[in-house]
């Protein structure tokens, strides 16, 4: 018999990869069974990277997710993990230490065994913290290389960051390959370099099968070395998101592996609870071009799990460019011609920006900085003119150093604005946070929590876990899934669909796009400031509430929704604000 491979079960990532949300804690309980009793996996992904802030926005309590969806798989003696972003923990901007040594502790003690430790930019200045942090709680770090392919992602690179994380405390390393780009044999080499220098740790691959070359890249890893596969089942299996455990299993297995038997009645069971869930609410987040593979992404280079929100982008900017284009007397472009010049243009930023891979949330930013140059090139003004401070400070170094050379060109334009580069070790750059977040607990009434979780989800997802405090989470949440249901349903929506969210006292006016806040609009692209309006005016259902400036420069209409008294103002005449926040609050009239 040849080597043993082990599988585990990304269930959270499953669920990332395809769409919005993540089950509840009522649906994890219920497959958690199903997938013990498939008896192929030594592993489970319970939790991790946006899992949590996911729970938030839905208006459900995510710790009592984690503990209810870990303890089975504790009792049953499979492993759980999670994936951390490093310096980001479980959000899309940097955490400070004490935060992100809390997290630790909290996740240890909710049942989760181990962390899959990454950073966006492969720096060990934001890995090694988290590792220590993590042994310190009693977890097991996994240190984690971020795979892609450039000139400056050799061997001997990802080698180097291996040895650092060993040495820095990591017990296993897995190779990220979050877009499925990293080749087959290079995947393979760099297995066996790592297993020959450190044969006692664990190595495992994590590979999308976006661009098709995850299965050729899962024999390469097997073949020399790698210990433990990620692997996902239907009906969230293909398409941007990971190969199925039966054809995986049946490809090593003739391959002379050793592997385990999966139940097939257990695999079904879980595979209908996977669909009831999507049914049931989930599928109205799915973008059907993320069950689609697509060659297309080896070319960019970009996580497949971004194609949803890519596309989203792209039909904002698609009428702004295509205006600009009738009035220079140019061809019209269509999505799939925008589509081609976005990649080409990732490609063309990449290299510029100093091949930070394309992981979140420099993925986002290499994207978003291409998506603003197509507009402005088409303006005559040229790339690198609307770059916010994210995007900045991936630049500078802010959030670590990139891997390659900031190109020339943007120096300079550094230099002209007045910005300045950066050496310093990211996470001396931001103050520990607890003692605020304890004092707002405090002041609030509101408990702790076991082991501190109550105040660990505070202090990691502000915003989204005062929302959940006061319920409005669950109203935006309601809101947002009966308009996803119009939208897919049309006039078949029952009254008992509409009753779901219409109980609200008061509904939450909130901004489709990242923007900025104008009250008229005259048309032809311009808007006029004016008086906001005053606390008690009343809108009819589907009035035009306000206007939003995207940065592509399109202007977007925020409606009134259902309609009512406006009771609450949150964002003034020209506020910018990001997608999701609360412009304000209208109660309906009953």
């Amino acid at each position: 018999m040849g080597k043993k491979i082990r599988f585990s079960l990304v269930y959270r990532d499953m669920w990332q990869s395809s769409g919005k949300f993540q089950p509840r804690k009522d649906q994890l309980e219920r497959i958690a069974p199903a997938i013990i009793e498939m008896g192929c996996f030594s592993r489970v992904e319970t939790n991790g990277g946006a899992f949590e802030q996911v729970q938030l926005l839905a208006g459900e309590n995510p710790n009592d997710a984690v503990r209810a969806f870990c303890k089975p798989f504790n009792n049953a003696g499979i492993k759980t993990h999670m994936l951390d972003r490093g310096l980001n923990a479980l959000r899309m901007y940097p955490v400070p230490d004490d935060v992100r040594a809390l997290m630790y502790k909290v996740k240890h003690a909710q049942g989760t065994d181990i962390t899959r430790i990454f950073d966006g930019l492969n720096d060990i200045r934001n890995i090694a913290p988290s590792i220590r942090w993590a042994k310190e709680a009693g977890m097991t770090p996994q240190g984690t290389l971020c795979i892609t392919t450039s000139p400056v992602h050799t061997l001997e690179y990802y080698a180097k960051l291996a040895d650092q994380e060993i040495e820095a405390g990591a017990e296993e390393i897995c190779l990220k390959d979050m877009a499925g780009i990293g080749q087959p044999a290079f995947l393979g080499k760099l297995t066996k370099m790592i297993k020959t220098k450190h044969p006692d740790i664990i190595i495992e691959y994590h590979g999308h099968s976006g661009p098709g070359l995850s299965m050729a890249s899962m024999l390469e890893v097997a073949m020399n070395g790698a210990d433990i596969l990620d692997t996902a089942i239907e009906p969230l299996s293909w398409g941007k998101v990971h190969p199925d455990v039966i054809s995986l299993q049946s490809m090593l297995k003739n391959a002379g592996f050793d592997v385990p038997e999966i139940n097939m009645n257990a695999y079904m069971r879980a595979r209908a609870l996977t669909q009831e869930f999507i049914d049931e609410w989930l599928g109205y987040f799915i973008n059907p071009q993320n069950k689609v593979m697509s060659s297309l992404l080896l070319t960019c280079g970009l996580p497949g799990g971004m194609m949803g929100s890519m596309m989203s982008d792209l039909g904002g900017i698609h009428d702004t460019i295509n205006n600009l284009r009738r009035k220079k007397g140019d061809v019209e472009l269509s999505k799939d011609d925008l589509l081609i010049k976005l990649f080409d243009e990732v490609a063309y930023v990449w290299p510029h920006v100093g091949y930070p891979p394309l992981v979140t949330p420099f993925s986002q930013y290499v994207k978003n900085i291409a998506l603003m140059n197509l507009l402005t090139m088409e303006q005559g003004k040229g790339r690198f003119v609307m770059m916010d401070d994210s995007m900045w400070g991936m630049i500078l170094g802010k959030s670590g150093k990139v891997p390659g050379d900031i190109t020339p060109e943007l120096v300079e334009l550094a230099k002209k604005q007045g910005r300045e580069f950066t050496n310093a070790d990211p996470h001396t750059l931001l103050q520990n946070a607890l003692s605020d977040f304890r004092k707002e607990m405090d002041e609030n009434g509101w408990e702790y929590g076991k082991d501190d979780e109550e105040l660990f989800e505070l202090a990691m997802h502000p915003e989204q876990y005062r929302n959940y405090k006061s319920g409005q989470a669950k109203k935006n949440f309601l809101a947002d899934l009966q308009s996803a249901k119009d939208a897919k349903l049309g006039s078949s929506t029952t009254p008992e669909q509409l009753s779901a969210y219409k109980h609200a006292k008061a509904d939450a006016i909130v901004a489709p796009v990242k923007g900025q806040v104008f009250w008229e609009f005259q048309g032809e692209g311009e808007a006029t400031p004016a008086v906001e309006p005053f606390v008690g005016k009343k809108y009819a259902e589907g009035d035009a509430f306000c206007y939003l400036q995207a940065p592509w420069g399109e202007f977007v209409e925020v409606k009134a929704d259902l309609g009512g008294k406006l009771v609450e103002i949150n964002a003034k005449q020209g506020a910018k604000v990001q997608k999701g926040d609360v412009i304000a609050y209208i109660e309906r009239e009953h």
